[in-house]
Parts: C-alpha cells; structure tokens; sequence
C-alpha cells in the first residue's frame, strides 16, 4: 500500500476532533454563503443591465439560466461526490463558479451574459447539495440537524445584504463588480475547502457513473424547467410550444424511468427512490420551500400594491420571512438531538406556518402590521421542517449514498420550487385576465387593476390560497414519513466519530 493509500485510509477512519468540524464548516458557511448572495445580489441589477445593454426583452434569462444548469446538475454532483469524495468535486464546483462569474462580469451583451451566467449554475448548482452532504459526513445523524441550522446563517445574511449590496453597486459602481465580487470571495473558499477538507472522512466504494441516466434526466428537467419559465409569460400554457415542451420532457422522462430499471449502477439508484424516507422527505422539504419561494417572488408586488409602500420598504418587509427560518431551523435541529420524536417540532412549525397564511387567506387586506407578524410565523414554522427532512433523508440512506440521495433532494425540491412560481404566477395572471399577447408586465397590470378600482388584495387572496396548499401537503408529507431512529448520541458528547452504524436496510 502506498503512503498516499494510508493517508487516505486514515483519513476514512480517523474521528474528527472538534477542531477539524469546526475549520471545515467555516469553510462550508463561506462557499454556503457565495451561493446564497448570488441568488439575492444579482436581481437588484437586472434593471441596470437592460438599460445598458438595450435589451429588456431576454433580461429574465440571466435569472433563468442560472435556475436551469443548477437545477439539473445538482443530482450530479452528488453522485460525483460519492464517486471521487466531496473535497474534489466542491473545489470543481467552486472553480466553475469563479469561471462563470468571471465570464458574466466580463460579458460585453446579453447573449454572452447568459452564457456566463449558465456556466456560473453549473458551478453553484453543486454548492448546496455538496455542503449538505459534506455535514453528514462530518457529525452524525442526530447532532447534524444543528449544524444544517446554523449553516442558514448564510442565507440570513445573504438575504439581508444582498438586495441592498447590489443596489449600492447599482446605483454607484459598473453593475460587473457584482459579478467580479464572487471572484475573491470564491477563491477565498476554495482555498479554505482545499485545506480543511483534507481530514474529511470518505466512504469510498467502486462506482460507475451513468451517462446514459444522466443526459435523459438533464433533457427532461431542462425541457419542463423552459416549459415552466416559459408558459404563461411568453406564450400560453395551452400554446403549441408549450404542449411539444412538456410531452417531450414526459417522453425523456419516461424513457428514464425505463433506464433506471435496467443499468447496472443507474444514475439515481431505485433503492434511494423507492426508499419511503427519501419520498415523503424530499416532498416535505419541496412543497415547504415551494411556498416560502413563491410567496417571496410576490409578496413585494401585493405590498406595493395593496399596501402602497416602496419598492424598498417592499423589500424590507419581506426580510421577515428570510430570516426567520434560522430561527426555526435552529429550534427544530436541536430538538432532534433531544428528542426520540422528533418529528414534533416540524409537524408544530407545519400547522404554525399553515394557520399564518390562511389568516392572509382569511383577510387578504388585513393592516400591514399584520402581514408582517404572518410572514414571520410562516418564515419560522417553514424553517422547522428543513432540517427535519434532510437529516432524516440522510439517515435513511447507506453512507456511500448520502451524495446521491442528498442531490436528489435538491433536485426534486428546485423543480417543486418552480412549479409552486409558475403556478403562484398563473392565478395572478389569470385575476388579472391577463395573457401574453397583451404585453403587459404583472407589475404594469396590477397598477392598472388598483386605479380601476378592482380588489387587488383578493386577487392575492388565491395566491396565498395556492402557498397554503403547498404547506399543506409539506406537512401531510411530514406526518407520513417514517420516524427512524438517528444514529448519534442522544444529548452533547465530547468526540464527533463519523463511524456511525449503517442505516437500516430496506
């Protein structure tokens, strides 16, 4: 054996001292945090961006670019991930990140724009899922929910100072600094993850990647993400664009399916998909975001409109239900480490979050101080179901498939997110009596809607009433999902020992 076997051999066994958990999360929270100010940083400057290079008309695609290659790649870096370890393939991730955003910064229009920021997805769709996975491979099962906790104060400071960071650099600064700012901060965590993930304990086992499995998923995801982005704003959901789209995605899809049962290794191996956990797991965490992301998009047009209040003061109301998820992440990922039930904390925050937005239901016009203790409950009842669901996804699985059922996960909940946009979108669009061929943006429409004296807030009223049935059916999925005991120490313990048993067999 050589000597760089055995360093790899020690490194797979060896426990982690509380030192080496802790350089390796910094590490962790800066790439978390590099994702998180991308996806809030970025939308301040798109006005800017149209104005400078002339072209309003494909300036939503520097958003959806970015939605689509993350999206469909992140089940493939968890796969990789279990392939050639986590350290590799989050320094490639972050590599491609710098890459795209070095790109995007240097775009000199909108075409070549798009393309950076694609390339930019493809790097940041692997962040989070590879993050995820990276804490399950350093604590166990019942400590890790705590640290999924404090990770969101990442996003916490992402969602606070990102809007305004990109509006200052908006306002003052050419709108590439926003994109050459990754550039340092990228390198900087690179370096940080290359140092302090060479101690990470690996679970290494011979695998095959499936190519084949692979491209059928991305082509399916891609073809229904464009039919979802697309539908409603550019062309008619029932237009003849719309429908190629989606049957070609549930052809691709098909086919897949078909594939998974015959490879040898497939890309997403049927015992994670058919593992109960897995399921009702990634359908909590899914509808639950679904909703807090759907209510983010439009909450600041309902407080613009049926409240009156700026398009900052807007954005300042919302922070509400950014930052109180933290909170309710921390609660719930604690409790886990206490309780032998530990479902109660997210079933709680479930029914809390629930009864926020039928209150909105209830009374759409409601004082705005009202929408705003609504939004913050549903911001913490949500935030107790995240780590719930992935610590017990995590759990459910065998340690050399935690990557792959991790970027499953994050697969399946990105495309719940957009569907619960698109169909958020469509209700609205469709009080409005709106179409694409009108032209006229939502924003313009609902102006337009308040001075002629039509009820706005009950135009709203039915978007909640969809965000309510997405945290429904979050909690539904919650209540159904298997209560498997965690693996770990039951209260605080001294040494964290990643050689934890192997979970249940199915």
């Amino acid at each position: 054996m050589t000597s760089h076997s055995k360093r790899a051999k020690a490194h797979s066994t060896a426990p982690l001292r509380k030192a080496d958990v802790r350089n390796i999360f910094y590490g962790l929270m800066l790439a978390m945090f590099l994702s998180a100010l991308n996806q809030t940083i970025v939308a301040t400057a798109l006005p800017t961006i149209g104005r400078e290079f002339g072209d309003f008309e494909n300036l939503s695609w520097v958003i959806i670019a970015y939605l689509l290659s993350s999206t469909v790649v992140s089940p493939l870096y968890g796969k990789l991930s279990d392939i050639h370890g986590r350290r590799a393939m989050m320094l490639v991730a972050i590599g491609l990140f710098i890459a795209g955003s070095a790109a995007s910064a240097a775009a000199p229009n909108m075409a070549l724009l798009i393309a950076g920021r694609t390339l930019q997805g493809i790097g940041g769709g692997g962040i989070v899922p590879l993050v995820q996975t990276t804490i399950a491979d350093m604590v166990t099962p019942r400590e890790r929910g705590r640290y999924q906790a404090y990770m969101g104060t990442s996003w916490i400071v992402a969602g606070v100072g990102g809007p305004a960071l990109g509006g200052l650099i908006a306002d003052h600064l050419p709108w590439s600094v926003i994109f050459w700012l990754n550039v340092p901060l990228g390198l900087l965590a690179a370096l940080l993850t290359h140092h302090s993930m060479k101690l990470l304990p690996r679970h290494d086992r011979r695998h095959q990647l499936d190519i084949v499995g692979a491209a059928l998923m991305i082509a399916a995801a891609t073809l229904f993400l464009i039919a979802l982005t697309s539908g409603g704003t550019r062309v008619p959901w029932l237009s003849p664009t719309i429908l190629v789209l989606v049957a070609a995605s549930l052809a691709l899809g098909a086919a897949l399916v078909w594939w998974l049962r015959q490879a040898p290794e497939p890309f997403l191996p049927l015992n994670v998909l058919k593992n109960p956990v897995m399921r009702m797991g990634t359908a909590a965490t899914s509808c639950a975001l679904g909703a807090v992301l759907g209510l983010t998009v439009y909450l600041p047009l309902y407080f613009q409109v049926v409240h009156k209040l700026s398009a900052v003061d807007a954005g300042l109301a919302l922070i509400p239900i950014v930052v109180m998820t933290v909170p309710g992440s921390m609660l719930s990922g604690r409790s886990m480490m206490h309780l032998r039930r530990y479902k109660v904390s997210a079933i709680a925050g479930g029914i809390i979050a629930i009864a926020a937005v039928a209150a909105m239901v209830r009374w759409p016009a409601m004082p705005l101080y009202g929408v705003v203790i609504a939004v913050t409950l549903i911001g913490f009842g949500v935030g107790t179901v995240y780590p719930v669901a992935t610590v017990s996804i995590q759990n459910a699985v065998p340690m050399h498939q935690v990557g792959t059922a991790t970027g499953a996960m994050n697969f399946f909940r990105a495309l719940a997110s957009t569907l619960a946009v698109a169909v958020m979108g469509a209700i609205l669009l469709a009080g409005l009596g709106a179409t694409p061929e009108r032209g006229a943006g939502v924003e313009l429409m609902l102006e337009s809607a308040g001075a002629l004296g039509l009820d706005v807030a009950w135009i709203f009223r039915w978007v909640f009433v969809a965000a309510d049935a997405f945290l429904v059916l979050a909690l539904l999925a919650i209540v159904l999902m298997e209560e498997r005991p965690l693996r770990g120490p039951a209260a605080k313990a001294p040494p964290v020992s990643p050689e934890a048993p192997p979970a249940p067999a199915e």
